[in-house]
C-alpha cells in the first residue's frame, strides 16, 4: 500500500483517479483549498501561497492535477492570468516544498496537455518534438518547468501532456454530445484539424502505470496511439449517435463565438502518439475512437 496526495481531486480525472487508488488498497490524501475536515485532506492556497509543509512528509507519491479549466470561460486577459497562474504557481509552490521535506516522494506525477505542441497541421508529434509558440505551448512549456525544484531534489517527475479526455462524466464529449443528439453536429473549420484523444480510462490507468514504472521519466504523451481528424471524430460521433453530422462550424463563426479559444482548442492540429508509453509497454483498452464512444455513451455496435 502506498500513501498518495492528489491535487485536483475534484476534477475530471481526480474524481474517476482517487476511487481506482482507493480500490487497490492505497491511502490517499487529497490537497484541498478549503479548510481541511478529514484526516484525508490537507489545506493549501496556491493563491496566497499557503500549504501545510509538515503535514506533507512521508508520502510515497505525489499527483498534481490541479488547474483552472481552460474551456470554462471566454478567453481574456484576465482569464488567460488565471490559466496560466492556477497552473504554474500551484506547481512552483508545491514543488518548492516537496523539494524541501526530510522524507521526500519517490515521484511526482504532474498533469500537463498536448497544447505544448501548438498548431501543427499533419506532423506526428513524439514527447522529443519542440513545443510550439501559442499562448497555451507557452503555458504548457512554464507549468512543465515549475516542476524543477521537485526534479533537482531528486523526485522522480512525470509530466503527463494529456489529449482530450473522453468521458461519460463531463469534459469535451459531455459538451458535444447534446448537438450531435439534435442532429445539429459538424465538422469544425476544414476538418482536417488532428484531434488527440483518450478514454477516461485509459488516462486513469496510465497514471496508475507511470506511478509504478521507474522508468519513466519527464514528458509524457497521454494519448490514443490513434490520433484522429476533427471530420473523422464528426463521422464517427455521428454513427455512434445514429445522428446526421451535416451542419459543420465554419472558423470565423467559431472565431466569433468562442474567440481567441477558437484557434487554440478546436482550430489547432496536434497529431500526437504516446510513444513513451507504448515502448514502456503500456496496452489501450480503447485504443480506437469508436470503441471508446460506444462504451462511453452505451452505443453497443450492430
Amino acid at each position: 500500500m502506498a500513501r498518495i496526495l492528489v491535487s485536483g481531486s475534484s476534477g475530471l480525472i481526480g474524481s474517476t483517479l482517487v476511487p481506482k487508488f482507493q480500490e487497490a488498497g492505497h491511502e490517499v490524501v487529497r490537497l484541498v483549498r478549503r479548510p481541511a475536515q478529514t484526516p484525508n485532506e490537507i489545506f493549501w492556497n496556491p493563491d496566497s501561497g499557503e500549504i501545510d509543509r509538515a503535514a506533507l512528509e512521508g508520502f510515497d507519491a505525489v499527483i498534481h492535477l490541479a488547474g483552472y479549466g481552460i474551456a470554462e470561460r471566454r478567453w481574456n486577459d484576465e482569464i488567460k492570468a488565471l490559466i496560466r497562474n492556477s497552473r504554474v504557481q500551484s506547481t512552483k509552490l508545491l514543488t518548492e516544498t516537496l523539494a524541501s521535506l526530510s522524507v521526500k516522494p519517490r515521484v511526482l506525477v504532474s498533469a500537463s496537455a498536448v497544447g505544448y505542441y501548438g498548431d501543427r497541421g499533419t506532423e506526428e508529434l513524439s514527447e522529443e518534438s519542440p513545443p510550439g509558440n501559442d499562448f497555451l505551448a507557452q503555458v504548457c512549456r512554464e507549468w512543465e518547468a515549475a516542476t524543477q525544484p521537485a526534479m533537482q531534489a531528486g523526485i522522480r517527475v512525470v509530466c503527463c501532456r494529456l489529449g482530450v479526455v473522453l468521458s461519460d462524466r463531463g469534459g469535451a464529449l459531455a459538451k458535444m454530445r447534446m448537438p450531435f443528439l439534435l442532429g445539429l453536429g459538424g465538422r469544425i473549420g476544414k476538418g482536417q484539424q488532428y484531434w488527440s484523444w483518450i478514454h477516461i480510462s485509459d488516462a486513469v490507468q496510465a497514471f496508475m502505470f507511470v506511478l509504478e514504472q521507474e522508468t519513466l521519466a519527464g514528458a509524457v504523451n497521454f494519448t490514443s496511439p490513434n490520433p484522429v481528424t476533427n471530420a473523422e471524430f464528426t463521422r464517427t460521433l455521428g454513427r455512434v449517435l445514429r445522428r446526421p453530422t451535416i451542419f459543420p462550424m465554419p472558423a470565423f463563426a467559431a472565431r466569433l463565438i468562442f474567440g481567441e479559444m477558437a484557434d487554440a482548442l478546436f482550430l489547432s492540429s496536434a497529431r500526437v502518439v504516446p510513444k513513451k508509453l507504448t515502448q514502456a509497454g503500456f496496452s489501450f483498452e480503447y485504443a480506437e475512437l469508436e470503441s471508446a464512444l460506444r462504451h462511453l455513451l452505451q452505443r453497443p455496435a450492430g
